[in-house]
């Protein structure tokens, strides 16, 4: 036990800049508290005590703003940062070293019975309010774009953006933690598509800028003609 809170420490300084020393984070660190308490959790579920384990996981929810049903599996050294409004469903699968921002939601698509909520691989990490919906794959190292609606597959070390999301072209190997899923060169046409029209826009101020300073020089000189003119007759 006292193995896997010093790995989560661990995590939580490998993973956020803002973590200033041990007591800190292990007082004050909810995404760590709400995943403590759903071990517990889990395993009463495990154990069969099913109702006991969900009046545990209402009460890390209320405690820490996440919510974690007790069935879902999560593995070590995940880093839940922020965490208000995180949802974990019951069939949920989260693999190691994983980090899941404030908003993430890991939901179903359908009423039935068996797997229904998505399986994330190891080193995957979720962007603030993305939604990952249905029993999909993000597989290891992938990475989700804050606010991406994700309905299919993700393959191992992809970046998928976007609403539904789709795969973004990562021309430079990225070996760098990212803090919200998105990569050096995210290649969104969208994204491209606006920044050539915020171009296209400066440079028409440009342009319209620079003809009225000619035309203002110009009619100062028209002033500057007529005064001088009236002034020598």
């Amino acid at each position: 036990m006292f193995n896997r809170i010093r790995e989560d420490v661990k995590a939580v300084f490998e993973r956020d800049p803002a973590a200033r020393n041990t007591l800190e984070v292990l007082t004050t660190y909810p995404g760590m508290h709400a995943l403590w308490l759903h071990r517990i959790s889990h395993q009463l579920w495990l154990w069969r005590f099913k109702w006991f384990a969900r009046v545990l996981s209402n009460i890390g929810r209320f405690l820490t703003g996440i919510e974690i049903h007790p069935g879902a599996v999560i593995g070590r050294r995940v880093f839940i940062d922020h965490g208000m409004g995180v949802v974990i469903g019951e069939t949920a699968e989260i693999g190691d070293d994983s980090t899941l921002y404030h908003g993430v939601t890991l939901g179903g698509t359908s009423w039935s019975k068996g797997k229904r909520h998505p399986t994330l691989g190891r080193g995957v990490v979720i962007g603030a309010g993305a939604k990952i919906l249905g029993p999909v794959t993000v597989h290891d190292g992938a990475k989700i774009g804050s606010n991406a609606v994700v309905v299919k597959d993700v393959p191992a070390g992809a970046t998928a953006v976007g609403i539904p999301a789709r795969l973004v072209e990562n021309t430079v190997q990225d070996t760098v933690f990212r803090a919200y899923g998105i990569s050096d060169d995210m290649n969104d046409p969208m994204v491209k598509t606006l920044y050539a029209l915020i171009e296209h826009v400066n440079s028409l101020d440009k342009k319209i800028n620079e003809k009225n300073q000619t035309a203002g020089k110009k009619r100062q000189e028209l002033v500057v003609e007529k005064t001088g003119g009236s002034g020598g007759e």
